[in-house]
């Protein structure tokens, strides 16, 4: 319930965005929510075999959402739109460190400290920018900064709980490492 109800506001804002004219936050927003549903697809189906062509298709959607990241993140910097550049590239490195976590899950395990102190930082430095946006009276993007984070921490939580609760990356059940 909690997990559809954070997609609807963020379609809603996505909706605004795309509403309002406002070309690169509408393909920012499009280009997130494209790949959190992915991302919440693939973690769902975890290692169970795919059939390639859903195989393809996921991958076809990941690269177009990503290269639409990209554009909105580049639009961003030739508009001179400090804050939403600056978001962006955090946000980059939140992805980038999920997909490690998931993709790494045995690495991510050893270094969870390591991992939860970067997540920490990034996460740290949105809510620094949609406190930034709050006080510049730019209330839509302070609540989509918060949105977003809410989403995505809740998503790495669930990450978490995943990797600390798979019995092949806990102590006990690692093969022995060469000395």
């Amino acid at each position: 319930m909690f997990k559809a109800l954070l997609f609807a506001l963020l379609a809603v804002n996505t909706g605004w965005f795309v509403w309002s004219g406002a070309t690169s936050k509408a393909i920012d927003a499009a280009a997130w929510l494209t790949l959190l549903a992915l991302f919440d697809v693939e973690t769902r189906l975890g290692a169970r075999p795919r059939q390639r062509p859903v195989h393809v298709a996921l991958g076809a959607a990941r690269l177009i959402a990503a290269a639409g990241v990209m554009v909105a993140s580049l639009r961003y910097v030739f508009e001179d739109n400090v804050l939403d550049a600056l978001n962006s590239v955090l946000w980059i490195g939140v992805v980038v460190l999920l997909e490690t976590q998931v993709r790494f899950a045995a690495l991510a395990a050893r270094a969870r400290t390591i991992f939860a102190a970067a997540a920490a930082l990034l996460y740290g430095g949105i809510a620094v920018l949609a406190a930034a946006w709050a006080w510049r009276g730019e209330w839509l993007d302070a609540y989509d900064a918060l949105l977003w984070l809410i989403a995505f921490v809740a998503l790495e939580l669930s990450v978490f709980r995943r990797n600390a609760a798979s019995p092949a990356l806990t102590p006990s059940h690692r093969p022995a490492e060469k000395p």
